[in-house]
């Protein structure tokens, strides 16, 4: 029945231009779906391609890497879209532009001029953030980026903080000022049709080490102040979705789990107290904090237990070993098979992606229309599968005592 599902699936999501005439399982595209990646060079890679249109990856991160030097725009753009138009599923195409020294695209590529979140939060007004937020936004809309990794909504806690304050990361010390800056960012994307996420959740602003190079153990620094933003965020209806730290507090998980990989700070404080329910992006997964301290199976388990529902592999972080889509896939796909994973927990997850993607609305709602039209379509293929699994059900029972009662009379005709 998967098979079936899967196959009509791909057949009917209009907004593919490659579909391959071949079945797909449709656990392989709910697992593709948490699977986000980076891309080589500065062209258009054929593997990366035919791994999207196999459904095995559901988001993209763009980085400087990918901007071609000349023409830019129009080549990133061009970029950009041969990659969604391979898709069966319409592709979270991200990018952490927060302005200043997390800056992807730059000046010197023609784009529009930057500043830090610091920077925007030592102005008098609201003037500032609205501006370069609105510019950063109008130029992801048209390239066709259609979520920002941002805002930062750590606090500017630590001074010396060696990944957050030094780099002007944060608009303020102060969590309640942290908030409002962050919700006009956020404004600013939405007019555009570009999504956001909140990160380093719970909170990265007191580190006194980078989570890049290894373990930033927290315990001793964090503040339950640093949870104000995201709370106030996600009351008021600003958090489209929240990316995850990898920094230990062992105030909030014993057993010293990363953020990233921590059911009690993901599913405990995050989910069930702070009552978010949107989508969580993890991290790099390739940062050293996590790979030199956990293998690939046992941190993509932990991630997905602890209630993460894509997964960030970039293949960017230097001196971190290359994870191929394949191999990442397959890890999941077994451990579901093997009942390690619950195929629920999956479903959780292509549920709460699937919501968010429904909301895009590049392209004067193209995506939209395209997902709502094949969701529908899925829920009526799903009902003629199980209707064709109780049919076949029924015809093998009728086989089966048919066949009996064929025996029984060939039984009767040897005694006589």
């Amino acid at each position: 029945m998967k098979k079936c599902i899967g196959a009509i699936l791909v057949a009917f999501f209009g907004f593919s231009a490659v579909v391959r005439a071949q079945q797909i399982d449709s656990l392989d595209i709910k697992i593709g779906q948490m699977i986000l990646i980076g891309f080589p060079g500065t062209t258009v890679d054929p593997k990366v391609i035919d791994e999207i249109a196999k459904g095995k990856v559901g988001s993209i991160i763009i980085f400087e890497k990918n901007i071609p030097p000349v023409n830019s725009f129009i080549a990133l753009e061009k970029i950009i879209w041969t990659y969604q138009k391979s898709a069966s599923i319409p592709l979270f195409i991200g990018i952490d532009q927060e302005g200043g020294r997390v800056n992807r695209l730059k000046e010197k590529y023609g784009f529009p001029r930057s500043i830090t979140a610091a920077a925007m939060g030592k102005a008098p007004s609201f003037d500032s953030v609205r501006l370069y937020a609105q510019a950063t936004a109008s130029t992801l809309a048209g390239l066709g980026i259609n979520i920002n990794f941002g805002p930062v909504v750590d606090l500017a806690s630590n001074p010396d903080n060696p990944i957050i304050a030094k780099f002007g990361r944060a608009f303020s010390a102060n969590e309640d000022s942290v908030a409002l800056f962050a919700k006009e960012f956020i404004k600013a994307h939405r007019k555009m049709g570009v999504l956001t996420s909140l990160k380093h959740f719970p909170g990265h602003g007191s580190s006194k080490n980078d989570t890049h190079l290894g373990i930033a153990d927290v315990t001793n620094t964090w503040q339950e102040r640093e949870l104000k933003p995201y709370q106030l965020l996600i009351d008021s209806g600003y958090a489209d979705a929240v990316m995850t730290s990898h920094i230990v507090n062992k105030n909030l998980d014993k057993n010293g789990y990363p953020g990233t990989l921590s059911a009690d700070i993901l599913t405990g404080i995050l989910r069930n107290r702070l009552n978010f329910d949107g989508v969580i992006f993890t991290d790099d997964m390739q940062m050293h904090a996590i790979t030199k301290n956990y293998g690939l199976e046992e941190a993509i388990k932990l991630a997905i237990k602890g209630g993460v529902d894509i997964m960030t592999f970039s293949n960017n972080i230097t001196g971190s070993e290359e994870r191929t889509v394949d191999r990442v896939h397959q890890i999941i796909r077994t451990m579901v098979d093997k009942n390690e994973i619950p195929a629920s927990r999956i479903d959780d997850s292509y549920k709460r992606i699937i919501h968010l993607k429904s909301r895009l609305k590049n392209q004067n709602e193209y995506y939209r229309k395209e997902l709502v039209a094949a969701m529908n379509h899925l829920q009526q293929v799903e009902q003629q599968c199980a209707m064709q699994k109780i049919d076949m059900e029924k015809k093998l029972k009728d086989a089966v005592e048919q066949n009996n009662n064929t025996g029984k009379k060939k039984k009767r005709k040897t005694r006589s």
